[in-house]
């Protein structure tokens, strides 16, 4: 009998601590957000007295779409709006994509501390990227040879990028693709002949500097007239999203301290 009493409390305590358990957030997608954003929002949230756990995964905007499509996250986080193609993927099994505004970007294209060159016309950007521009002679620098770092195809901000300062058209085939923002600085910052472009929050390292863009600054309050400039996006499925997950949401883009958060980590925030 004894034993039968301590195997029922022993199941009971399992039980107890199973329906205690913290709600999980698991979110999934571009580098842009999850490698600074995201992470510092979901601590404000759990410091603002929300007891929950967070799984975030910052893998490029493109697994947003997967992730969501396959189950395997509530939120999906983009620097870029959702493809036509992705959008009918989530229609061909009856999912409806719920698009959310989670802050403004502007990108910034950055070149090596040391290099002369303080300003570039978007048609100078365009051609070193594409590869019609090799040498920095060719935009005002002293004569070497242009080392042009890119994000890798899965990121929203490679495509972003090659619509709105490439005119769509493709990448030199001497760039050299980097898997973040954080990369692509530090490659930078260690070449003297290096340019890149990141995002608004990953501007001020070390050993890298933002040129001008047609002579516009990259300033958050010259984000409306920057060509370069573009929203971030939660996305979610209609119906499909966890109570914990839509409060999380919901204060994301909504509290005052996520916008805190939002402009501390070196983006503009909704309100702005």
């Amino acid at each position: 009998m004894m034993k039968k009493i301590v195997m029922t409390t022993a199941l009971l305590a399992g039980l107890s601590v199973s329906a205690f358990a913290e709600d999980k957030i698991i979110i999934k997608g571009s580098d842009t957000l999850g490698a600074k954003m995201v992470p510092q929002q979901a601590e404000a949230y759990k410091e603002a007295g929300n007891e929950v756990g967070f799984e975030i995964a910052a893998e490029g905007s493109s697994s947003a779409f997967t992730n969501l499509l396959s189950g395997s996250a509530d939120i999906g986080m983009s620097s870029r709006n959702i493809k036509d193609s992705e959008n009918e993927s989530f229609t061909a099994k009856g999912k409806e994509i719920v698009e959310t505004t989670a802050g403004y970007d502007m990108i910034g294209v950055i070149v090596n501390s040391a290099n002369s060159v303080e300003s570039l016309t978007l048609e100078q950007v365009e051609g070193i990227f594409t590869g019609d521009i090799t040498d920095w002679s060719e935009v005002g620098g002293q004569a070497g040879p242009i080392s042009a770092y890119t994000r890798n195809t899965s990121s929203g901000t490679y495509k972003s990028f090659q619509e709105m300062a490439m005119g769509k058209r493709d990448y030199g085939s001497d760039t050299q693709k980097m898997a973040g923002n954080e990369q692509i600085a530090a490659e930078v910052a260690k070449n003297a002949n290096g340019i890149g472009y990141v995002g608004l929050a990953y501007v001020k390292k070390d050993g890298i500097t933002p040129v001008k863009v047609d002579d516009i600054e990259l300033k958050p309050e010259n984000a409306k007239d920057y060509p370069i400039a573009r929203s971030l996006f939660f996305y979610t499925i209609k119906g499909e999203l966890s109570e914990a997950a839509q409060k999380f949401l919901t204060w994301a883009t909504t509290d005052e301290k996520a916008a805190a958060v939002v402009e501390r980590v070196g983006f503009i925030p909704l309100k702005k």
